[in-house]
């Protein structure tokens, strides 16, 4: 016990209890629901009407991860592929983002908006309406690494703030055309009279919306996108996606759901160089130790190569004087769950009120 004296009052010591010592790792801890540990990609097909954020809440609902987040956004109007990154996948999610996309969507002629979409408020009509051939003849301009401006309501970062942000103030800025590189621009099915739906593949940072203002105004009309789905991020295609419908009809079994749809970490780093490596190694480099390679790697020093032990990613690395040093260490995916969502209590029958004879015969 220590002892205090009271100098003010002139008392006798008193006593007070001797303060608990800190335990270590027992700190400001803080505390909140439990959550579930898993490690995978879930390739999400979201559907018109969410924003991305609002998809991966949805997803996190019905299988409360530790940590998640999604590689590249998706506009509402836009549906289709979102890679949601569960746990040790997000430390993958550079090598998704930066990868190429495709893109089928649908532009209208007729009518330019100050968004470059259906949403936005029109701006400009014309009655011009392009023939197949002047629209194919004009589809090699935009194929390469070309120059487009992006939408004023975009996520381009201007002083800090988003463009969308600065224009739903009202605020007039320059947009700075920036140049991106489009591998392959065609027509899908056969145009109709107002509209023709297109594919695009392409790198990071191209805007559709941009795409087609400018397939518009270089054929003499005005034009907007008015349907947008996603169909490739990086390595991930329509072939693995699951909606999220098909999660929420599965919610009386989410391991089912994980069982059948997430995958593996690695998944991420297909066209990524990559060494098959023994326990040994995979130990050491999760230690954060280097690993000797025995045979001959033709690898640049400047190359991110992912090891691998049994099929399982162990450490993004970089050889060096024949060694493999771990840049980013991954543990082995955790895929099992243990903490299930609550059910939504059912709601009590509310009690019928009599009817009355006048009532009932109305």
């Amino acid at each position: 016990m220590i002892k205090t004296f009271d100098l003010a009052r002139d008392t006798e010591p008193a006593e007070r209890p001797m303060p608990m010592p800190k335990l270590k790792g027992h700190g400001n801890r803080r505390r909140g629901k439990p959550k579930n540990a898993l490690d995978g990609w879930l390739i999400l097909d979201k559907p018109i009407g969410l924003t991305s954020t609002q998809a991966l809440g949805a997803v996190k609902r019905l299988f409360l991860p530790d940590k998640a987040g999604h590689a590249g956004t998706l506009d509402p109007l836009a549906s289709g592929l979102l890679p949601l990154a569960f746990g040790e996948a997000t430390k993958t999610v550079p090598f998704v983002v930066d990868g190429a996309k495709r893109y089928r969507f649908t532009v209208t002629w007729g009518a330019a908006t100050d968004t470059d979409d259906a949403d936005g408020a029109v701006i400009r009509t014309s009655d011009a309406r392009p023939t197949r051939a002047e629209i194919e003849a004009a589809l090699p301009r935009f194929v390469g690494e070309v120059t487009q401006i992006p939408p004023r309501y975009s996520a381009v970062k201007i002083d800090g703030q988003r463009a969308y942000d600065l224009a739903r103030e009202g605020i007039e800025v320059e947009m700075k055309a920036r140049t991106v590189t489009i591998d392959r621009l065609a027509i899908v099915g056969e145009p109709e009279a107002d509209s023709v739906t297109l594919e695009a593949d392409c790198g990071k940072g191209t805007y559709v919306r941009s795409i087609a203002r400018d397939l518009a105004e270089m054929l003499g009309t005005a034009g907007h996108v008015s349907a947008l789905r996603r169909t490739r991020v990086g390595p991930f295609d329509e072939d693995d996606m699951v909606t999220l419908a098909a999660l929420q009809a599965g919610e009386a079994d989410p391991q089912a759901m994980i069982d059948a749809h997430m995958r593996q970490p690695s998944a991420a780093l297909e066209g990524l160089a990559t060494v098959e490596i023994d326990r040994v190694a995979a130990g050491r480099l999760r230690r954060g130790q280097s690993a000797i390679m025995r045979e001959l790697l033709a690898f640049g020093a400047d190359e991110d190569i992912g090891a691998l032990n049994a099929g399982e990613l162990v450490a993004l690395c970089r050889l060096q004087e024949g060694s493999l040093h771990p840049v980013r260490v991954f543990r082995s995916p955790r895929r099992r769950m243990v903490i299930m969502p609550k059910k939504p209590e059912p709601a009590a029958p509310e009690a019928a009120e009599p009817v009355e004879a006048s009532q009932a015969d109305a």
